[in-house]
């Protein structure tokens, strides 16, 4: 009896995990917000990574996080890395593409190395598409690590880091609109 239990539990985890590996390799998560501020206004809060810390959400909800800049002040070539005894963990980014919305969208990529909790390696992708208003859409794209895929079978992963994104996105608002 307890040999069959045993077996049944075996066969239930080995499916899991199987059924994990068949998750997608890539990752990728998109929101957006309507801003009522100047596309080039809101371009200067993604482009110079020192005014990240008044919107970024993870700034916000940890504050053992400790950033040191190098590279380029702004744009192409700056560098940010970040250190914290908290969530946020250990990583660096650096700004990849910068093309200000001076006649038409605008964009900043930012290619983001995590080092700890977890190595992971991802891009975040930043448009402004000015109008009346100017919409700003945040989208990551990367690798789908295993315990990601494992972990994707029990929580909506997409609903998990867009929350992430979303409440980025409601700081970045009211830092642009103020």
């Amino acid at each position: 009896m307890i040999l069959g239990i045993v077996l049944i539990i075996a066969v239930v985890i080995a499916a899991v995990l199987i059924f994990a590996a068949t998750k997608p390799d890539a990752v990728h998560v998109s929101r957006s917000i309507t801003i009522n501020a100047p596309a080039d206004k809101i371009f200067s809060l993604i482009d110079d990574f020192h005014n990240w810390p008044r919107w970024a959400p993870q700034d916000k909800k940890d504050p053992t996080i400790k950033r040191s800049y190098s590279g380029a002040a702004s744009g192409d070539g700056a560098i940010s890395n970040w250190d914290s005894t908290g969530n946020a963990g250990k990583g660096q980014m650096i700004i990849m593409e910068s093309a200000p919305p001076l006649k038409g969208v605008g964009k900043v990529v930012v290619k983001v190395d995590f080092v700890k909790p977890f190595t992971a390696h991802n891009v975040n992708e930043f448009t402004l598409e000015p109008g009346p208003s100017t919409t700003v859409t945040w989208t990551m794209r990367g690798s789908n690590l295993y315990f990601m895929k494992l972990m994707g079978i029990f929580v909506n992963m997409d609903r998990m880091m867009g929350k992430h994104f979303e409440t980025g996105l409601q700081n970045f608002k009211a830092v642009a609109e103020s």
